[in-house]
């Protein structure tokens, strides 16, 4: 695992940025997969995709998109929907085919079957060439909370009481917040190819230090991202500062770093 500290959200969202750009304009042919995660810390890297898009030329027409996870039981127009909140933070600014972006259907009459049809599409597309992850206060990773089995694929998820109080910003009332989820596992979210994982914020601190430092285990899904060969965590110094001293730039662990950053 590499961790990366620079100086503030929107340098974290260029270093994820790269890392999405060189997946797309590496790809040897055939689609590129990206894995998109929602929540607060992806938005400057998604920002910054759009704004490569229309100055630089970055095309998307060539990718496949697929989201960690949704609600059940929101309508798919629900603007609190992960597949709005995508198309309105990202897909919608670019030139990727809208069909070829891809939730969970939280809609479903059968979420079990719902999980099981995501599980064999995101086979059935080959690895994500990049995913992207964020973290939440209690360790979560997509919505893997607590006690997540390392192998688990997607599945249902019941969220916890402080997730849902983390998410209820969200909604006009915290009582809308939905009590469960379609979220792929830590078992697939491991077979891509790299993690990117981007925390900020100094309510993130805790988790981030747990994950990067505490025991690997289900007590913090984030922790078992450890154990995955190429994973990077780009952070704010809000968001590392339980890691000790540091200073922007500084990278820990083994494997290979986010292209420009030493």
């Amino acid at each position: 695992m590499h961790v990366v500290v620079l100086p503030d959200p929107a340098a974290c969202g260029a270093a994820v940025a790269d890392a999405v750009a060189d997946a797309v304009t590496g790809a040897a042919g055939g689609p590129v997969n990206l894995g998109l995660a929602t929540g607060s810390s992806p938005l400057p890297a998604y920002a910054e995709l759009i704004r490569r898009h229309r100055r630089d030329g970055l095309s998307f027409r060539g990718a496949r998109a697929f989201l960690l996870d949704e609600y059940l039981g929101l309508p798919r127009d629900h603007p609190q929907s992960y597949r709005q909140v995508i198309r309105r933070e990202l897909t919608d600014h670019l030139d990727i085919d809208p069909a070829a972006v891809h939730a969970p259907d939280g809609t479903a009459d059968d979420p079990a079957a719902a999980a099981a049809r995501y599980e064999r599409l995101l086979l059935d597309a080959g690895p994500i060439d990049v995913q992207i992850l964020g973290i939440g206060r209690n360790g979560h990773v997509g919505f893997n909370e607590p006690g997540s089995p390392p192998g688990s694929t997607t599945r249902v998820v019941t969220l916890t009481g402080r997730t849902r109080a983390d998410n209820a910003r969200f909604f006009d009332r915290p009582q809308d917040v939905p009590h469960r989820v379609l979220t792929q596992g830590i078992g697939t979210i491991g077979r891509a190819a790299h993690l990117v994982l981007v925390a900020t914020g100094p309510e993130k601190a805790p988790a981030v230090a747990a994950a990067v430092h505490g025991p690997v285990g289900s007590a913090v899904p984030a922790s078992l991202l450890r154990d995955h060969p190429r994973c990077t965590v780009v952070l704010d110094p809000a968001a590392a500062a339980g890691l000790g001293p540091g200073r922007s730039g500084r990278m820990c662990g083994t494997g290979t770093p986010v292209r420009g950053y030493r």
